[in-house]
């Protein structure tokens, strides 16, 4: 069986070093906000070409403090509009909800499953103060397009990064100027996952880097002094060590996705399938590699019964959750496409080129 993705197999060439790293933090006996976090901070918004990381719990987290930051610097009020892609995962939306402001859904463009910056214009109210921005699938959203329409709108945007560690790789010119501030998720499987839930922001705003360190902390920069109501979402120090290990190998395995990621556009060959349109000047880190087909259950069957493990991300759109039930009778038709058809293929630093083969060799014969 070729597994969709072999957490154990790429977490296994770490194993002496995280068992040094817990060692070290076991001598030292800090496990909060200790040096592992700090080093691992000032690692990360180096790697990103940005002035500042704070480490919190998850990539939730991330996004629902930028928001509430920027509330408590008045650059939003709650009840604000937030221009959101359609085709998101649910956490996307869910910080915005957190953050007691409005989501307002946008549809994606069918060739790069990113929101489409031509419908933005169109949803913007008075009401309307920032744009979350999401990288899906790992590939880099059109930001150029959308900081042109925040510029002519005044409104602050937001990047959701979750699935693009390393998509600024070639874009660090760009970020160092960059107003928008990003939220990162370091859950275990994505590109640079740690062993358990962590996440990041990075940001270029001092005010705001100042903000969000004490809000994550209780609302507190010194112990019982609390100048702000915040909640408890502190990057773990043990988590942040594991992640300093793995960090100087995210863009050797960055390029050993898109290695995959090129042989299958060039030799998947079959007309019932759809691959993603990936122009090789932009950036794409390849956390997920999806296609699309019009009867996917029948594929990702014929695929498992083939021995090969695929996902799908995702099925149902977050307009139709029940979560959400009095967006569910919205029609998004693009958004409600996508998560019909699209299928994740195996992809991952671990897989063998014979394991590629196998699947291009699969999906050719379907």
């Amino acid at each position: 069986m070729i597994k969709f993705l072999d957490l154990q197999k790429i977490n296994s060439v770490y194993q002496d070093q995280f068992q040094d790293k817990m060692k070290l933090v076991l001598e030292k006996g800090w496990f909060i906000l200790g040096d592992e976090v700090k080093i691992f901070e000032t690692n990360f918004a180096n790697y990103c070409g940005s002035k500042h990381c704070i480490g919190v719990g998850n990539g939730l987290d991330a996004l629902a403090l930028i928001f509430k930051g920027y509330i408590l610097l008045g650059k939003l009020q709650k009840g604000d509009e937030v221009i959101v892609p359609a085709n998101t995962y649910i956490a996307s939306i869910l910080a915005i909800l957190q953050a007691d402001l409005i989501p307002v859904l946008v549809e994606p463009s069918l060739e790069t499953y990113n929101i489409n910056p031509d419908l933005i214009s169109d949803k913007i109210t008075s009401r309307t103060k920032a744009i979350l921005a999401v990288h899906l699938y790992g590939q880099l959203a059109e930001m150029d397009s959308i900081n042109a329409i925040a510029n002519q709108y005044n409104l602050v945007v937001v990047e959701d990064a979750a699935q693009a560690h390393g998509v600024f790789k070639n874009q660090k010119s760009k970020i160092k100027s960059q107003k928008s501030s990003v939220a990162y998720s370091f859950y275990p499987g994505k590109n640079l996952g740690a062993l358990g839930d962590a996440g990041a922001i990075t940001t270029n705003d001092d005010e705001l880097a100042k903000v969000i360190s004490s809000l994550r902390n209780y609302g507190s920069e010194k112990k019982y002094h609390n100048e702000f109501i915040g909640i408890n979402s502190r990057l773990d120090e043990l988590q942040a060590a594991f992640l300093n290990v793995k960090l100087p190998n995210l863009d050797a395995e960055n390029e050993l996705r898109r290695t995959i990621a090129k042989r299958y556009l060039s030799e998947i060959n079959n007309n019932k399938i759809v691959l993603p349109i990936w122009d090789l000047s932009s950036n794409h880190v390849f956390h997920l590699f999806v296609i699309r087909n019009d009867n996917r259950k029948v594929l990702q069957n014929y695929l498992l019964e083939n021995g090969i493990e695929t996902m799908i991300h995702y099925p149902i759109p977050p307009h139709k959750q029940k979560a959400f039930a009095d967006w569910n009778s919205l029609f998004f038709p693009i958004t409600e496409k996508i998560h019909n058809e699209v299928l994740s293929l195996p992809i991952s630093p671990v897989m063998t080129m014979d394991e590629v083969d196998f699947v291009i060799e699969m999906i050719n014969k379907y």
